[in-house]
């Protein structure tokens, strides 16, 4: 169709509706065709209780895929036409079993002529085609389980967007930024705490003359995240990732992970052994960003932050 090439792959739910439109069409021709009194919305149920005596209604619903309420009504709606029909189970009385009548059993035997002839009939489209389409949908069925459309998009965007962000190193114009973006969230979430003023007044004397960097993500013109790099005196970690913080109005842009990925860099350029950070598991997404940056959990470490209840590191050089 001319729509669907001019629309190209983006109308992908759209080519796979009509498509399905078009096959549930034939296909409730075909039932009548072979006088079976089937409706094509019908047919997992009922292959399902042909191949097993009974069936609960949430096994039913796990074995095709389909939720409770839509297999619920489905069942109603053959035991309606007297195909199928319920009955407690003799172990659990609280749980009905659904099974095929007297009626659906003779539908269930003859249906296999027009098994058979579909059967041949698709062959026979397959043979013409230079892809198998099954297979496909099985190829294309397992990567969305793994992935779904929704997650494959939004890390598209994401990943998009985020090469619109610039990372700097942090300038004196940046003072005002890197506290404002600081005290948002936490003031959010906690309380300001000694150790923060001391670092958010004076990053210059507090970070910066001690061998420390701060960096800076730019979107549009903007400031919109920063996070910082204490020079630590430890034995496995020469620097704290310190003061991450992005803005509300540019999350999802990736930016918290280009300004983590900033600093492991600028730490493994430098030669370090680690990077050491601490945190809070109510920030949720943020401990999800470290543990993707390679974070693990460790313990051991002395903290001025009240707010601490957690604190992570990852290791670049693994001979210390």
């Amino acid at each position: 169709m001319e729509f669907f090439k001019l629309t190209g792959k983006k109308a992908l739910g759209s080519r796979l509706r009509l498509m399905s439109e078009v096959v549930t069409a034939d296909a409730a021709k075909i039932y009548e065709l072979y006088g079976v009194a089937l409706q094509p919305k019908w047919f997992p149920v009922f292959f399902l209780l042909t191949q097993n005596e009974t069936y609960a209604i949430t096994e039913l619903a796990t074995a095709i895929g389909h939720s409770h309420a839509s297999v619920s009504n489905i069942v109603k709606e053959m035991r309606r036409n007297g195909l199928v029909e319920e009955k407690k189970d003799a172990l659990d009385k609280r749980r009905n079993l659904v099974q095929l009548t007297e009626k659906g059993r003779g539908v269930g035997e003859k249906i296999k002529d027009q098994y058979e002839d579909v059967g041949a009939v698709i062959e026979d489209i397959s043979s013409q085609t230079r892809h198998n389409l099954w297979e496909a949908m099985e190829e294309w069925t397992y990567l969305l389980e793994q992935k779904s459309l929704y997650e494959r998009v939004r890390e598209r965007r994401k990943q998009r967007e985020s090469e619109r962000v610039q990372i700097l190193d942090y300038e004196p114009r940046f003072q005002g930024a890197f506290k404002a973006l600081n005290e948002e969230w936490i003031a959010r979430y906690f309380q300001m705490e000694a150790a923060d003023y001391k670092a958010l007044d004076h990053p210059q004397e507090y970070i910066l003359d001690k061998e420390g960097h701060i960096f800076m993500a730019i979107l549009d013109g903007e400031v919109v995240g920063t996070c910082g790099m204490i020079k630590m005196d430890d034995p496995d970690y020469d620097f704290e990732l310190a003061k991450m913080a992005v803005s509300p109005k540019a999350q999802g842009k990736n930016i918290g992970w280009l300004l983590g990925n900033a600093v492991i860099e600028r730490a493994r350029k430098l030669g370090a052994k680690g990077v050491y950070l601490e945190s809070n598991t109510l920030l949720e997404p943020a401990i999800r960003l470290y543990q993707k940056l390679g974070f693990v959990k460790i313990v051991g470490r002395s903290t001025p932050y009240a707010r601490c209840n957690i604190q992570m590191g990852l290791r670049l050089l693994e001979n210390h």
